[in-house]
């Protein structure tokens, strides 16, 4: 793999994620590793006519789980490199598809923004997991979703303005059925596992949705889905969401 790492980052993490996914899999082009200052943003991966880029904030690349982030983002372009349904839909296509007509809020707008995300995520993952231990993933998503349950916001006093701050129970909901569906569909945790006990709590906090549902729409994406087929469950993933 042809690995161009832009940054002041020890480079070891991302040449051990290369190591790690052609174990298995293989990329045409190069891949142009830019580490950026905002910590907010993660990792995320471009695509271009030449070449990949994993952009990835200094304290991922910095953290712990530095190896598996990039491992994932290697597992994001080979599915768009196979022209994978998941990594070649238009995300706004969809959306305009599924959402026409309706008054929708624009949280709820970005949140199906991260629907999306989340079922190119779950192919991501399929190459992932196939290639990594599942271990350090499982920590990442009970870390992620208890950090999210416990930053929901409190409950307003009588007669104050409702909270406006901390992590949406209506989106944390959903990414814990995501949660859930990767743990299921690979079968990296029993159902005894304290992640079921945060989703049970995250479904609580936001009673509009259907938690069990998502997870069963997230379970039933295939393995190989038409262009159509996916197109078809996007849409109705976000409308069960925002309409």
């Amino acid at each position: 793999m042809d690995l161009r790492i832009q940054g002041d980052v020890a480079p070891d993490p991302f040449l051990g994620a290369a190591d790690v996914f052609e174990t298995e899999f293989s990329l045409d082009k190069p891949v142009h590793v830019r580490v950026r200052a905002d910590p907010d943003e993660r990792t995320w991966a471009g695509h271009y006519d030449d070449h990949h880029v994993l952009n990835v904030s200094k304290r991922a690349a910095t953290s712990a789980m530095a190896r598996e982030l990039a491992v994932h983002e290697l597992s994001h372009m080979a599915r768009y490199e196979e022209g994978h349904a998941s990594h070649v839909q238009s995300t706004e296509e969809a959306l305009y598809l599924g959402l026409a007509g309706e008054r929708v809020e624009r949280r709820k707008l970005a949140h199906c923004y991260q629907i999306a995300n989340h079922m190119k995520d779950i192919y991501a993952d399929d190459i992932t997991l196939s290639v990594a231990p599942a271990k350090k993933l499982l920590e990442f998503l009970e870390s992620t979703l208890a950090t999210a349950v416990a930053d929901r916001p409190a409950p307003p006093r009588p007669g104050s303005q409702p909270a406006t701050t901390g992590a949406d129970p209506e989106i944390t909901a959903v990414n814990a059925a995501f949660a859930l569906a990767l743990i299921e569909r690979h079968g990296i945790a029993a159902p005894t596992h304290r992640i079921y006990d945060l989703a049970r709590v995250a479904a609580a906090d936001a009673p509009a949705v259907d938690v069990d549902a998502f997870k069963d729409r997230f379970l039933a994406l295939g393995p190989d889905p038409s262009e159509r087929d996916y197109r078809k469950a996007l849409v109705s993933m976000t409308r069960a969401y925002a309409v």
